[in-house]
């Protein structure tokens, strides 16, 4: 399929109309070479280097130091590409068998999150081992600035007018060359287009969907990482809110990967998706139950009333030990 390079965006119902974007954000040469600078690649690099200086500005707090964020984000920025592209090539195989060489062109796309997230824990987990640095201390620290990035990063779905949902009648419904082409591309007979899939009608801006959410849960977080001092607990808290968001807009992306089971088509992400908001909500209940039993212990042991014990949750984690 032919990507574009320029686009005219309009949200109709909002009296936006022909918004020129360009998928190219600058251009220039270098000893007789010619290099392109796509936004989707340049929005990725702005949210990594935030992320990075934002991770910095609370090391300290956390008892880590900036050589261990920035040895961190070395391993990690190589690993998210990494496991983003592999994932997505995975699932969608048939496109990449016959040419082996367009697994390592990235300037058509094809990077898929959960990929992405995986080959940062891989990275985390590579600088918690090389510098012994329990691993539930990197996880919770570093799971805050996820969502961010992941918002910020959206953005690159826009310029790229990609990942979008289908048809919708609400106000901020937006269409674009990039939509209608995207669509067509599902529809075998355009004279009968699919439910859902019309070409001609605007779509659902998920990209801005995700944006929104992914922006509340880095806040949500922020709270969270500051007021627990159980291990693990910020983590799974991100794993519970993004699969229960991805979820949803999974239900209406229009360019999910799938597989089979039992001749059934199912969405991987959504699958997944379910999959760690079941878990992490199991994990956290058990956690919080088992939180409680010892406050408990602790109350009936010293004398003191119950809440007395619960203090503890809300000191900072300056208290958390490193391990050595």
């Amino acid at each position: 399929m032919l990507v574009l390079m320029n686009y005219h965006v309009s949200f109709p119902r909002l009296g936006i109309h022909d918004l020129s974007i360009n998928r190219i954000a600058f251009q220039f040469s270098l000893f007789g070479r010619q290099f392109t600078v796509f936004w989707y690649g340049l929005i990725f690099a702005l949210a990594m280097v935030l992320c990075i200086v934002l991770a910095m500005r609370h090391a300290k707090r956390y008892q880590l130091t900036g050589d261990d964020i920035l040895d961190t984000f070395l391993w990690m920025i190589p690993l998210i590409l990494v496991g983003s592209r592999l994932y997505y090539v995975v699932f969608e195989w048939d496109q990449f068998k016959g040419n082996w060489r367009s697994i390592a062109d990235f300037r058509q796309g094809g990077l898929a999150f959960y990929g992405g997230v995986i080959g940062g824990i891989l990275a985390i987990m590579i600088t918690a081992k090389l510098k012994r640095i329990k691993l539930h201390r990197l996880l919770d620290f570093f799971a805050v600035y996820v969502p961010l990035g992941q918002a910020i990063g959206r953005w690159g779905n826009f310029f790229n007018q990609e990942a979008f949902g289908s048809n919708t009648s609400l106000p901020w419904g937006m269409i674009s060359e990039g939509t209608r082409q995207g669509l067509a591309a599902l529809n075998r007979d355009l004279t009968n287009p699919l439910p859902g899939l019309n070409p001609d009608l605007p779509v659902h801006p998920t990209f801005l969907y995700e944006f929104i959410a992914n922006i509340i849960i880095f806040v949500v977080l922020i709270f969270v990482r500051r007021r627990s001092s159980r291990p693990w607990v910020t983590v799974h808290t991100y794993f519970l809110l993004y699969g229960f968001v991805r979820f949803f807009v999974e239900g209406i992306r229009t360019d999910s990967l799938k597989f089979k089971l039992f001749s059934c088509d199912l969405r991987v992400s959504q699958v997944l998706s379910a999959a760690m908001v079941l878990f992490s909500s199991a994990f956290l209940i058990a956690i919080y139950l088992r939180g409680r039993k010892r406050d408990r212990i602790v109350a009936g042991i010293s004398g003191v009333p119950e809440g007395i014990a619960e203090i503890k949750e809300l000191m900072p984690e300056e208290t958390a030990d490193k391990q050595v």
